[in-house]
């Protein structure tokens, strides 16, 4: 019984409560915390390996992102008849696996910064190290998913998860019941995700909603050395 309520609490209203907090959160930042929306780069305090971590990190997280934003949200029947659930587990693997090892790559060398170099750990706040560390730690636990999923490629987990993840978004109540027979790593894998998603806000990320688009408009600067 009690199985069942963590299963519904976890999986079936914890995903609203981070979603609200997210949304709302980020809101009121923006409105009452200016000061405070930014990346707050430390490339400044120590550039070695700075620009080769970042982007390692940068090109590995936004890879995951849009493909798990695109796998889960996207009907099956939308690409059933081109693409087999089979065969875009697999394409998710080898994706997913790429995209991930450059995640936790990257993602561990920015965390050694924060930790091991004096002058950046003196101008990193507690969320910082936080936020960065659950991300590398959800890094790897999505990276450990693919052993679990080699062991069964008919796509069904894949499906499963789609489909739990779809009725969250379209408020279907009974979408933890999708999770019941899921294994374990998976639900740890959305649990620690749902939890990002919760503390967003109060985090550097917030300046994922800034995209500079303006800079594929803007008119071409020129910048000449100083003899």
């Amino acid at each position: 019984m009690f199985k069942e309520y963590l299963l519904h609490l976890i999986y079936g209203y914890y995903p609203y409560l981070a979603g609200t907090v997210f949304l709302l959160g980020s809101l009121f930042r923006y409105d009452h915390g200016q000061y405070t929306w930014k990346t707050g780069s430390s490339q400044m305090l120590s550039s070695k390996h700075m620009r080769l971590a970042s982007n390692l990190f940068h090109i590995g997280i936004l890879t995951i992102f849009f493909g798990h934003l695109f796998g889960l949200l996207t009907p099956h029947w939308v690409y059933g008849p081109y693409l087999s659930a089979g065969h875009k587990q697999l394409l998710a693997i080898v994706i997913g696996g790429i995209a991930g090892v450059l995640c936790v790559a990257g993602g561990a060398m920015l965390l050694w910064r924060r930790f091991f170099n004096p002058r950046v750990r003196a101008s990193s706040s507690l969320m910082d190290n936080l936020i960065l560390s659950l991300l590398l730690l959800q890094a790897c636990l999505g990276l450990t998913t693919i052993f679990f999923s080699a062991g069964h490629l008919d796509g069904s987990t894949m499906l499963t998860l789609a489909e739990w993840a779809q009725a969250i978004v379209f408020f279907n109540g009974d979408a933890a019941n999708y999770l019941v027979e899921t294994p374990w790593i998976f639900k740890l894998h959305i649990f620690l995700g749902l939890t990002i998603i919760l503390l967003f806000p109060f985090t550097r990320l917030v300046h994922v909603w800034s995209i500079p688009l303006g800079y594929f408009g803007r008119n071409y600067q020129i910048v000449r050395r100083r003899h």
